[in-house]
Parts: C-alpha cells; sequence; structure tokens
C-alpha cells in the first residue's frame, strides 16, 4: 500500500516524471547497444560507433555528423551514445554490489548489536576514512596490468566474461561497490536498531520466529524504501566515478566511455575541437542530473513521514 501510495505522489511530481523517462531512455539505450554489440560480434562486423573514416578526422558538426568526428573519423554522437552503455553498466552492476553489502551488514550490526555491531562499525568507519578515488585506482592497477596472484585473476576473468568486461571495467565495477557501501550500512543498521523495538517484531519473537525470518520478513520489507533512494544516488556517483578513472586511463580501454571521450578530446581542445568534450559532457551532465532529480522524488513519494 506505501508503494502504491509513493508512485501516486511520484505520479503528480512532474520534475521526478521527467527525470524517470529521462533515466528510463538512457537505460533502454544501453540495453540496446549491448544487443547490438553482441549481435556484431556475432557477425564479425564492426559496430557502427567503431568504423573509422580518415577522411573526415576533426568533422565539425554538420548534417552528415550532428556532433562531429573525432581524430579517427569516428561519430561523436554515436559514440556518446554507446558509452551510455558502460555508464548504465558501471552504475547498475556497482550499485547492485554495494547495495547487498550495505543492506546485508547494516541489517545484521542493527539487528544482533553486540560485538558483531561493533564490528561492523569499525568496518564501515575503516572504508570511511579511505581515499575512495585512490583505492579504486590502485585495484584497477592491480587487475588491468595483471598484477593480482593466478588464485584472484582466474575468478576476474570468469567474471570478466560473464559481464562482458574488460579488466580496467571490471576493476572499476567492484571497486566503486566495494567502496559504496558505507552509508547505506549506516542508514540501514539505525533503521534496523528502531524497527527491532517494534511490537510486531516482539510479537514474531515470543511466536518462536527465528531472527533470519524476522530480518526479512519484517525488518527488510521496512528499509527497502531507503534502498531504492540509495540505489538511485549510488548510480549517478558511479557513472561519474567511471568517467574519471577513464578520463585517467584505467578503466575502459576499448568500449566506449564518456571519460575516455574527454581525455581524447582535451588534447585537441586548444586547437578549437570542442565537440567531443561537449557531447560526453552533456550525455553525462544530462544522466547524472535525471538521477539526483529523481533520487530527490523518491525520497520525497517514499517518506513514511509525508506519506
Amino acid at each position: 500500500m506505501r508503494y502504491a501510495t509513493a508512485w501516486e505522489k511520484l505520479r503528480h511530481n512532474r520534475l521526478g516524471m521527467i527525470s524517470l523517462a529521462v533515466v528510463a531512455l538512457y537505460v533502454l539505450i544501453a540495453f540496446g547497444t549491448e544487443v547490438y554489440t553482441i549481435f556484431c560480434e556475432w557477425k564479425s562486423m564492426t559496430p557502427i560507433y567503431q568504423v573509422v573514416d580518415e577522411a573526415a578526422r576533426y568533422a565539425p558538426p554538420s548534417p552528415r555528423h550532428w556532433c562531429g568526428t573525432d581524430y579517427q573519423g569516428r561519430d561523436v554522437l554515436l559514440r556518446a551514445v554507446a558509452g551510455s552503455a558502460t555508464a548504465v553498466k558501471v552504475g547498475v552492476i556497482a550499485s547492485v554490489i554495494s547495495a547487498l553489502i550495505g543492506v546485508a551488514l547494516g541489517a545484521v550490526a542493527g539487528f544482533y548489536g553486540g560485538r558483531l555491531d561493533d564490528w561492523v562499525v569499525w568496518a564501515y568507519s575503516t572504508f570511511a576514512s579511505m581515499p575512495t578515488l585512490l583505492f579504486i585506482l590502485a585495484f584497477a592497477l592491480l587487475v588491468s596490468r595483471n598484477f593480482l596472484s593466478p588464485c584472484l585473476m582466474i575468478p576476474a576473468e570468469l567474471f570478466g566474461t560473464v559481464l562482458r568486461a574488460e579488466p580496467g571495467m571490471l576493476a572499476v565495477y567492484f571497486a566503486i561497490g566495494v567502496t559504496g557501501w558505507v552509508t547505506l550500512c549506516r542508514v540501514v543498521r539505525g533503521e534496523t536498531m528502531r524497527l527491532r523495538e517494534m511490537p510486531y517484531v516482539a510479537a514474531a519473537r515470543v511466536a518462536g520466529v527465528s531472527s533470519p525470518v524476522i530480518i526479512f520478513r519484517h525488518i527488510l520489507p521496512n528499509v527497502f524504501h531507503l534502498v531504492i533512494i540509495y540505489f538511485t544516488l549510488s548510480f549517478a556517483g558511479a557513472i561519474m566515478l567511471e568517467v574519471i578513472v577513464s578520463y585517467l586511463g584505467f578503466g575502459v580501454q576499448t568500449a566506449p566511455s564518456w571519460g575516455v571521450m574527454i581525455s581524447d578530446g582535451q588534447e585537441r581542445l586548444w586547437r578549437g575541437i570542442w565537440w567531443e568534450i561537449a557531447t560526453a559532457t552533456g550525455f553525462m551532465f544530462l544522466l547524472v542530473l535525471a538521477l539526483n532529480v529523481l533520487g530527490d522524488a523518491l525520497r520525497d513519494a517514499l517518506d513514511p513521514r509525508q506519506n
């Protein structure tokens, strides 16, 4: 019932619905790009966003190339659209990893308390004190340069094959995921501490319901709205971190990425070739803005104090 009411509130939020539509469009584009790329690999074709035209290098925006071309004559608009797949994959996978870790540790620590709670508090305090970007860069360097031990490289290669990700991107997925759970863990832990004192939880205990069942049946459904809000905001943060890491050369190497486009474009910006940076930045800005606005709208719609 709560979520039906929240949806009604969201429907009356014009900015929220526009943002939801923008995010949905990016997700559809990303899915379509991924399917198209798999098809091209199956047929041994060159994807249209990778087609090189040396005669059209650095072409400015025109009716043929709406956003110009890059240093290899590739269409900038098509590469920016294809870069949406990289951004969405990073946002979804990294946010799912961090959400799973944050919810699991926060719920267990908040419900059981004691030494387990002390350990979780120590863990998230330690991770919160770490420079996230440096950790991501170090982890990406270890994986992309094959510095990990063979016993770790084998599962890394397996995950890379399943997720269709090159080593640098696989490192970004996991590095962002294992560093982005701290905020959600704190929130879920505090909310679980409040919920475990509620009468219906006490009644479940008296009835002999086991603690794991109470957590899954009574605690997690009541913190799920926090997970939805966090996931949306974490999605935006993961996208920006991927762009930074790829810009520095530790993320995507071959697949289209807004970070790589910005890195390539800056080298020729002094020559007046601005369209590659502008297009990549514009695509990133629109998606991140939509995610942040959607996150605010979801927070207003799902806040129990306003329903």
